[in-house]
């Protein structure tokens, strides 16, 4: 079977759906949600949109609740190979060349919000399920795309699919990258918020407030702090600060209002999964405020901050320091820090741990945390799929032949929708040496590739369930 030749074939139908399914504004819109559309009209049009396609086409299609969906080949065994997809994307923001939902054609790159993730494979991934019916070839197993509508959330597609369906056998995400991605970290996201008392100290500067960063999974580019000189001159903290700002080559600012200052530091946004590609701009601010002589209760939390994380993303400090061959190393991102002299502070913690490494030694070492107290810990265990399963062997095959590269396996930090199914993969469609443009400003996909991805797909499922 000439896979690449039947997608050629196809080609201009499936570059038009692609746009077509990409101008659908499919983000998250609580304001529009309702008992038909959960996460509000935009994905569900998105939704209602692909299972149509789903339907014209021939295959069984299934609305659970707006939450979710399928769309099905049937065959004869009860054995389901389960393609998890998501149609939600993460808002446009700012910067864009071209209208982030125009989905426009440049240089053989389609360009919209979720063109790569993961609106552009999810229609690859149909048409591989098309080609394999339209060729009316022969399976053992029946095939479901399974649609989620809330990945880029909290996951309540997935809860609630799985509550009223069975759970495929084994499957793939199209959702990451190639080769294939058989290992995921485990996914903490911890709260600490600080035990405070009557205790007091006569001190020069008070901290009014501290805030860096609004989401634990991501490493916070901004932080400010408001600092009321009891005693003394403003001087003697923005020289300081001036020189701190200028010995790191960063930017901030200072700004003096009676006897507050609020001082300002910019760092570098990055992946949780990965602390080190970016620069924590709220544990610079602290390291500048240990400099100080601070009130006890604000010392107490910048000291807590720059004791147990600066200049640490592996949970050294913390004693939680672990890794192993499969997965590599756990990794702490400091994702949030609030705080102010009337309710005291906050930290915001997501940790990445390998998958052999052990959550509950990570909850104990952050409940014991000094003058701080454990209130939320959410745990996405580890994925890992042995190298051995079948799942892996048919999609290593089925892609050393389609591309004539070695089929590497990769672990990653982050987490896919691979993980709802006890033998899932994440498996494409981002090619090795290709720029990560999910989430980013004129995210693309190339047509070229995702050509390729669909003859790949094709041929992975037909692979799985003939």
């Amino acid at each position: 079977m000439n896979w690449k030749e039947e997608v050629e074939k196809r080609k201009e139908e499936i570059v038009e759906q692609t746009q077509a399914f990409l101008k659908i504004k499919s983000v998250l819109d609580e304001a529009t949600s309702s008992e038909v559309a959960p996460f509000g009209e935009g994905i569900h049009e998105a939704l209602l949109h692909l299972l149509q396609l789903g339907e014209d086409a021939g295959f069984t299609v299934k609305n659970l609740d707006g939450y979710a969906g399928h769309i099905e080949l049937k065959g004869s065994s009860e054995d389901i190979i389960g393609i998890l997809c998501h149609i939600d994307v993460v808002p446009e923001g700012d910067g864009w060349t071209s209208d982030p939902f125009g989905a426009e054609i440049r240089d053989g790159k389609i360009f919209a919000r979720g063109a790569l993730d993961d609106k552009g494979p999810t229609i690859a991934a149909f048409y591989a399920m098309k080609i394999i019916k339209d060729l009316n070839l022969p399976l053992s197993k029946p095939i479901r795309m399974i649609i989620g509508t809330d990945e880029e959330s909290d996951w309540r597609c997935v809860e609630h699919y799985f509550k009223h369906e069975k759970m495929p056998t084994m499957g793939f995400a199209p959702d990451a990258d190639f080769p294939i991605i058989f290992a995921e970290k485990g996914i903490i996201d911890a709260t600490l918020i600080q035990i405070t008392n009557s205790e007091t100290k006569s001190s020069d500067i008070v901290l009014q407030a501290f805030h860096s960063g609004r989401r634990f999974n991501m490493v916070p580019d901004f932080a400010e702090a408001t600092l009321r000189i009891n005693h003394g001159d403003v001087e003697s903290v923005i020289a300081p600060f001036n020189n701190y700002i200028a010995e790191l080559n960063v930017k901030g600012t200072s700004k003096v209002q009676d006897k507050s200052i609020t001082i300002s530091i910019e760092g570098i946004s990055a992946h949780a999964m990965e602390p080190n590609n970016g620069v924590n701009a709220g544990l610079l601010l602290a390291v500048f405020l240990t400099k100080l002589t601070l009130d006890l209760k604000g010392s107490r939390f910048i000291e807590t901050i720059t004791t147990l994380f600066e200049g640490d993303t592996r949970g050294n400090h913390l004693h939680i320091a672990y890794s192993d061959e499969i997965s590599g190393d756990l990794t702490v991102n400091l994702g949030v820090m609030s705080y102010t002299n009337e309710s005291g502070g906050q930290l915001g913690i997501n940790i990445r741990y390998p998958v052999t490494g052990d959550s509950d030694q990570i909850r104990k070492a952050l409940s014991e945390v000094t003058g701080f107290e454990l209130k939320r810990f959410n745990d996405s265990k580890p994925h890992h799929v042995d190298e051995k399963h079948p799942l892996i062997q048919t999609l290593q095959h089925v892609y050393e032949e389609q591309t004539s590269e070695k089929a590497e396996l990769i672990a990653i930090g982050g987490g896919t929708y691979a993980r709802s199914l006890a033998a899932g993969v994440a498996f494409g469609p981002l090619f090795p040496g290709r720029p990560d443009v999910a989430h980013q400003k004129d995210e693309y996909i190339l047509i070229e590739d995702l050509l390729k991805a669909t003859a790949i797909y094709a041929q992975a499922i037909y692979e799985l369930a003939k």
